[in-house]
């Protein structure tokens, strides 16, 4: 499957209709909130991780030198705590061009602090996607981080901004705290 999946991902869902959609952030989208929002609030997906097994060539590193990012992988017992945004169906078209490099839109059930459940699309690159770089030892990881960069700036800077927003929510991510501190130890 081509890493750019913006038309895919555009069959994948009919949005049109609906008022409002739920959108489940484990990563950058936690941080980097460039899209007008309704609502959100703290919620967590069950049987997921994140991982860093995904490449970027369009955002923190570049065709020749991709940088590494989040995808979820599928975890059974495991639970992944981010952020969810109510937001209008027509902010799809950014963040389906945000997220194209390999992110397929998912249905999944969202439980928000409270203990509310609510449906909701969250973006997973599966291993399917030509930018899918796969499982490597966390010190692998942050030497690949370390040395990316691309047209939204260093591989690094996402890497210490999302530990830095997991600390804000409370989450404690034994896989991202391990790269983290690889890094910062380099």
């Amino acid at each position: 499957m081509s890493h750019d999946t913006i038309a895919i991902n555009r069959e994948r869902q009919d949005l049109s209709g609906l008022e409002a959609v739920w959108l489940f952030g484990y990563g950058s989208l936690i941080y980097k909130v460039d899209f007008p929002y309704l609502e959100r609030a703290p919620a967590s997906i069950e049987g997921w991780s994140r991982r860093f097994w995904q490449g970027s060539h369009d955002h923190r590193g570049t065709p020749e030198a991709p940088g590494r990012v989040l995808t979820l992988i599928e975890t059974p017992g495991e639970v992944c705590t981010g952020m969810a945004y109510k937001v209008s169906p027509d902010v799809f078209e950014h963040l389906d061009h945000r997220e194209k490099n390999g992110y397929l839109r998912f249905t999944t059930a969202m439980t928000f602090r409270d203990g509310s459940q609510n449906e909701g699309l969250v973006y997973i690159a599966t291993e399917e996607n030509e930018a899918f770089l796969g499982a490597a030892p966390e010190s692998e990881i942050a030497q690949h981080i370390a040395r990316a960069s691309g047209p939204s700036g260093p591989n690094a800077e996402y890497l210490v901004k999302l530990q830095l927003a997991l600390q804000q929510l409370g989450v404690n991510d034994p896989h991202i705290t391990q790269i983290y501190e690889a890094l910062v130890e380099d």
